[in-house]
């Protein structure tokens, strides 16, 4: 393989695990909810299932750890891609910002 197919490989390799990472928290959401419309249609105490929700809500916690660290491992590997001089590679299918936007207010100026 040459430069550009093992580089490609990487990326590939990182933008899918990513994507899973992103489907695995949705899929974990959904089981969130659907035990509590369960725990609804059924008209179950709160305290039912209470253990369980909370140990699906601890999946999704770790998985966003996971995907935090997934996305700081990108810009790692961004870093390390142009310090190596290969340049832009591929701008990927999804618009990926570098830094999270801030928040912009109005600038308001006091006049004496």
């Amino acid at each position: 393989m040459n430069k550009a197919e093992v580089i490609a490989s990487v990326a590939g390799d990182l933008n899918a695990t990513e994507q899973s990472v992103d489907a695995a928290i949705a899929h974990a959401a959904t089981l969130v909810q659907a035990m509590i419309g369960a725990r609804t249609q059924l008209s179950l105490s709160p305290v039912s299932g209470a253990e369980a929700q909370a140990k699906a809500m601890e999946a999704i916690a770790a998985l966003s750890t996971a995907r935090q660290a997934i996305v700081a491992c990108h810009a790692e590997l961004a870093k390390d891609h142009r310090r190596l001089g290969y340049g832009t590679y591929a701008g990927g299918i999804l618009d990926k910002p570098e830094e999270p936007p801030r928040e912009t207010r109005p600038v308001y100026q006091l006049r004496a």
